[in-house]
């Protein structure tokens, strides 16, 4: 399957990373707009489908070895993106854990109190009110862990996928050309 090429048109290489990052070229992070656009425009390609970004410049001459820069700095970003974003998906889960726990806890603990109190005051009318009260709000407590569980993770796994295919794709890098007839 031929790559989905994004043909990427500045006026200067330098362009396309952010200005405010004062790392080394390789290891500096790309223009937020950029990136962006990158990332959108890969979203809507197939997953399965290679992608190749084209850096075409649009005055400045092209140095040796600037498209090979070029090239491992964008593969950089993108992998440390993903990286991040797993870190982010393990975080997430280590929060979903933790409340699975928590909220299970307080589920047994309002059942056990509910039962208590019902049988407490089980001549009272509004005893099983109390009751059913309870254990809705310990259902209630396991709703975030079940959120996580069940929708949460998935976009960022997306994403991180994402990042894995755009630290993969080739990039290339095209200088400005000029063609002027003798004479």
């Amino acid at each position: 399957m031929p790559p989905a090429v994004l043909d990427l048109y500045l006026v200067e290489l330098r362009r396309i990373f952010d200005s405010l990052d004062p790392a080394p070229f390789r290891e500096r992070d790309l223009d937020p707009k950029a990136n962006e656009y990158i990332v959108d425009w890969a979203r809507e390609c197939p997953a399965g489908q290679p992608l190749a970004l084209v850096v075409h410049l649009d005055l400045a001459p092209v140095a040796s070895g600037d498209a090979l820069l070029l090239g491992e700095a964008v593969r950089e970003f993108y992998r440390g993106r993903a990286t991040a974003t797993r870190r982010e998906l393990s975080r997430l889960f280590r929060t979903g854990r933790i409340s699975l726990v928590i909220g299970l806890a307080f589920l047994a603990v309002a059942i056990v109190v509910g039962e208590a109190l019902s049988a407490l005051i089980s001549k009272e009318s509004y005893a099983g009110l109390l009751r059913e009260s309870l254990i809705i709000g310990g259902w209630v407590a396991l709703w975030r862990p079940l959120e996580i569980f069940l929708y949460d993770w998935w976009p960022l796994r997306a994403q991180a996928r994402l990042y894995d295919r755009l630290a993969e794709m080739e990039v290339s890098l095209r200088g400005a050309v000029t063609a002027r007839e003798p004479g």
